[in-house]
């Protein structure tokens, strides 16, 4: 069975990036670039995860998500950043590398 988001978040020794999006929500799709573009540099080094809230609605609702694309960073099991809405790639490097602490 797969681990559970929840689960994810709490037992991984890499820090958590989680992307709350739907299909029919027009930022979650621009934003989906970025956050490609993020697990593709940060490969090894974070672990990104899509979370559809049409499909994981419990999810969206453990997370306090209430308007999407909600961009999520957990570390050691901890909450260390988030925001609603696209967001750029330099923008969103940066507070990466904040919780990397590079």
């Amino acid at each position: 069975m797969a681990q559970s988001l929840d689960d994810l978040i709490k037992t991984s020794q890499l820090p958590v990036f989680v992307d709350f999006w739907a299909e029919w929500c027009a930022p979650c799709r621009s934003v989906a670039p970025v956050v490609k573009q993020l697990a593709q540099e940060f490969n090894g080094r974070l672990t990104v995860v899509k979370v559809n809230v049409d499909k994981q609605p419990d999810a969206a609702s453990r997370h306090q998500v209430q308007s999407i694309p909600a961009l999520m960073l957990f570390h050691r099991g901890e909450l260390k950043w988030r925001t609603a809405g696209a967001i750029s790639y330099p923008q969103l490097k940066a507070e990466v590398m904040k919780v990397l602490g590079a």
